[in-house]
């Protein structure tokens, strides 16, 4: 076991290292020149020279890599060339933002998911079997951006029962799901996030645990005379491993992929910054952002492998 947990941890060094590399070119791919942003239209070459040099831009792309790596294995991801602030304290701030709502969305879309598909799995071909699988489908289906604007219209707009935008008047600093006044401003979105995660867990639930319950070791539990609930808990028991490596993409799935419900909404984190950044060709910020989203994602997926090793010893690892 603690074998297996040293070679996942010397493996994420060399992924690691791979997510840099593409943080650092992808951003240079996209066509435009963030130094323009910066410069009056009627700026000089020297104007010009001197800022790209203030940035390090001035250097070969190699070299650019090489210093960048540096500075960022050490928490410094250089400064934001919009706001001229810290790259790192933007980031973290938004990821905490983010981070927040992704894991409520997990959460619940979870324990719905889990209810409706062991019943589902219990009952197949029933009425509650085929109403999951048509939850399954619609969160499957719908856009999530779509379903914010839904949201957005029908709540905000029409009934005005809850906020469109924004975290509450005083902004992140200030916000606490402990209280109404600032928990409001977070409901749309997290409703617009659960929903595909939701259809996700809930057809592998409900596949994972039927295919469970018809094997053969269930027939002898049930001949030793074990209840439905005891069956059903080590039903769960042995489809955790496959729940879980479902729950780890879909929660690194929202922290990674929630820009378009952040930018309909409004809400800070790290999918605003992300599309803030493009838009405005703030490369710096642009890096820093899609370095923390994919180590967050590795992180992930780290953290569900070794969880599924101690669910279950039958995954063997060496």
């Amino acid at each position: 076991m603690w074998l297996y947990v040293a070679r996942r941890l010397f493996l994420t060094i060399p992924i690691g290292l791979g997510v840099t590399i593409i943080c650092f070119a992808l951003v240079y791919l996209a066509p435009g020149d963030p130094i323009q942003s910066l410069l009056p239209p009627d700026a000089s070459e020297a104007d010009k020279i001197a800022i790209k040099k203030a940035y390090g831009l001035d250097e070969p792309i190699p070299v650019q890599y090489v210093v960048w790596l540096g500075k960022a294995l050490i928490g410094d991801l250089g400064k934001s060339i919009q706001t001229n602030r810290p790259v790192i304290d933007e980031v973290m701030r938004a990821f905490g933002n983010t981070i927040t709502i992704a894991v409520i969305s997990v959460v619940l879309a979870m324990g719905i998911a889990l209810v409706l598909g062991i019943i589902a799995a219990i009952k197949v071909g029933s009425w509650a079997d085929r109403l999951s699988t048509a939850i399954a489908v619609l969160g499957i289906s719908v856009p999530t951006f779509w379903l914010g604007v839904v949201l957005v219209i029908v709540f905000s707009v029409n009934l005005g029962w809850l906020p469109a935008t924004g975290m509450g008047e005083g902004g992140s600093e200030d916000f606490s799901f402990l209280e109404w006044e600032s928990l409001q401003y977070a409901i749309l979105p997290i409703i617009a996030m659960t929903l595909t995660p939701l259809g996700i867990l809930m057809r592998t639930t409900r596949s994972t645990l039927a295919e469970i319950l018809g094997q053969d070791f269930i027939q002898t539990l049930r001949a030793k005379g074990l209840s439905e609930w005891q069956i059903i808990v080590h039903a769960i028991w042995n489809g955790a491993p496959q729940i879980l490596a479902m729950l780890g993409l879909q929660l690194g799935y929202l922290v990674g992929g929630s820009i378009l419900v952040e930018t309909i909404f409004t809400w800070p984190g790290t999918g605003f910054v992300l599309n803030t950044a493009i838009l405005t060709r703030d490369i710096p910020l642009l890096q820093g952002t899609i370095l923390v989203l994919a180590m967050a994602f590795v992180l992930i997926n780290l953290i569900v492998d070794l969880l599924q090793t101690l669910v279950d010893p039958r995954i063997k690892r060496t």
